[in-house]
């Protein structure tokens, strides 16, 4: 197997990403192979610097950088030799089974939709996020970002998605999948989620438990949460201060520490062919090796694939 990681991408890259790097390719296994997509010159001098030097590793010249603030249509046009072009076209390619990022979030969403495409039968692909849950797993919510307005058949599809997601690569048997709103009542909300919440209730093609409130988050009554990428950001958003309040109190809890997004390492990209993760922008080392092992695992588990074959039934 083959993951590629741009080695450019992030507020600390290329540090962080090559160290990082070093930490995930400890964990891989022997037939492995990691590929550091970047200025060559500027990944053997960090390799050297970081004393990283493993078999496992692969260098892929890429000229270029997307730059953090560029726009993401334009950048992906006009820089065909950057990193984040060149990792969507090894995976195009089936060159490597995974790519993961943590540079330009924008050039990341539009270089897989425009390249790798959206999965057919795939309304809209939309990007995963993780909240820690009190049973000591974590739990999946779509969308976060991707897209802000959503029609009733789009978050229907997302609970499909990620309850996939849940089963394939989390481990859960029958995903227990909630309507995000504001009561528990199958009338209550928007026209929206009304509508949304009938399409759930008619179906037999997911474990749809109704209506949740904000209050069930980070309890276990839904393994995946479904929702419009505005509600889903502000969530995600959210839940990530919670650890950064602690941190700046100096409290230390078990609970609360798996709040922090080093922990989870990115968010991937759904209803895509291919397996693409998208890291945080400010990224750590250990950060960018939890990006990689997630990249990792949905390589191992051919989600997409399971998605292909479902959604072109």
């Amino acid at each position: 197997m083959k993951i590629a990681v741009d080695a450019m991408g992030g507020d600390f890259a290329p540090d962080a990403t090559i160290q990082g790097a070093g930490l995930a390719v400890k964990q891989f296994a022997e037939e492995d192979r990691l590929v550091l997509i970047g200025i060559e010159d500027v990944v053997r001098q960090k390799l050297e610097q970081f004393n990283i030097s493993d078999d496992r590793i692969e260098i892929l010249h890429a000229p270029d950088v997307i730059d953090m603030g560029e726009h993401p249509t334009r950048a992906i046009s006009q820089k065909q030799n950057a990193s984040i072009p060149v990792g969507f076209r090894l995976l195009k390619s089936r060159e490597v089974q995974g790519f993961c990022s943590a540079g330009n979030t924008g050039a990341m969403h539009v270089g897989a939709m425009f390249s790798i495409k959206a999965i057919e039968g795939v309304i809209r692909p939309g990007i995963a996020g993780f909240v820690p849950k009190e049973n000591g797993g974590f739990g999946i919510i779509m969308d976060v970002g991707a897209n802000a307005d959503c029609k009733p058949d789009v978050l229907f599809q997302f609970g499909e998605i990620g309850s996939m997601y849940a089963n394939r690569v989390l481990g859960i048997d029958e995903p227990k999948v909630g309507l995000m709103n504001l009561g528990e009542e199958e009338q209550k909300g928007t026209l929206l989620m009304q509508a949304a919440h009938q399409l759930f209730k008619i179906t037999n093609k997911v474990n749809f438990i109704g209506n949740i409130e904000g209050c069930d988050v980070f309890n276990d009554k839904a393994d995946v949460i479904v929702c419009d990428g505005f509600t889903g950001n502000v969530i995600l958003k959210l839940a990530e201060s919670f650890f950064d309040m602690i941190q700046s109190r100096k409290i230390r809890n078990e609970y609360f520490d798996r709040f922090n997004y080093e922990e989870i390492g990115g968010s991937p990209i759904l209803g895509v062919n291919g397996n693409v993760v998208i890291g945080h922008g400010k990224s750590s080392p250990k950060a960018i090796e939890n990006m990689i092992m997630l990249t990792h695992r949905m390589a191992e588990s051919n989600l997409y694939l399971t998605l292909k074959e479902y959604f072109t039934d």
